[in-house]
């Protein structure tokens, strides 16, 4: 089972989430590409430590919305989004071959992920902007997401994630982050939850309906509190558990 965080968010002289430690933990990093959290010196840093440590480096492209964090959705047009896309593609792989990593696969940030869930126009702008730089670039994503539906259809390698530390609405979506609840701190039902998932490939919804999951990769966020120990207990707990950690991509 492939482990993966959201890394490279900080920004400037502001620090998010210990990243040094992050990467020690997971097997693949959906690195920030400038629009809603990193910078250049950010970006680089973190190809360079995920190179170093053999972590697979994902471009994790969102919304152009630093002060919201790209966690609120964006009404574009086609040309708009798929500028923006293919903008953070490059600019995340140029840093990556300045230190002989390379973007192994695509995952979507915050609103732009969620709203891609339903919004088949703005799936599409993703889709071509991410088959236009690399007809053959892995997309990762929420399972019965048009996103991964079209990444299908147009022929790229499609792998589907689900979150140890979120809560799950009954289809299976997660709960907004706005609703009490929605990120769970609780470290031993995080990793009863990823166990769960890598085991038996359902997970409880908030209403206690058990939902299929079949996940090729775990998500667990680097930015709550106590993240790094949250981690390690959800590798720990997975090879416990008989579960091996390795890339997808």
């Amino acid at each position: 089972m492939d482990l993966n965080a959201d890394l490279g968010e900080s920004l400037g002289s502001w620090n998010m989430g210990d990243d040094a430690s992050m990467f020690r933990i997971v097997s693949s990093a959906n690195v920030a590409c400038g629009f809603h959290a990193g910078d250049p010196l950010t970006m680089l840093d973190s190809c360079r430590a995920a190179f170093e440590l053999d972590v697979r480096v994902g471009a994790h492209v969102g919304y152009r919305d630093l002060h919201g964090f790209g966690r609120r959705s964006m009404d574009m047009s086609f040309d708009e989004l798929f500028g923006d896309v293919l903008y953070q593609l490059g600019a995340l792989d140029g840093m990556a071959h300045a230190v002989g990593a390379s973007v192994d696969y695509v995952k979507p940030h915050g609103a732009l992920y969620n709203r891609i869930v339903h919004d088949t126009d703005q799936a599409e702008a993703v889709v071509a902007a991410i088959h236009a730089y690399d007809p053959g670039l892995p997309v990762l994503g929420l399972p019965g997401s048009a996103l991964l539906r079209l990444t299908e259809e147009s022929g790229h390698p499609v792998f589907r994630e689900a979150f140890v530390d979120r809560a799950y609405q009954p289809d299976g979506t997660l709960v907004p982050r706005s609703q009490e609840g929605a990120v769970l701190h609780d470290v031993g039902a995080v990793v009863a939850q990823a166990v769960r998932l890598a085991k038996q490939g359902e997970i409880v919804a908030v209403d206690g309906t058990v939902v299929p999951v079949r996940a090729d990769s775990l998500c667990v966020h680097g930015d709550t509190p106590g993240a790094v120990q949250m981690a390690a207990a959800v590798r720990a707990g997975l090879e416990e558990a008989g579960i091996g950690i390795e890339a997808f991509a």
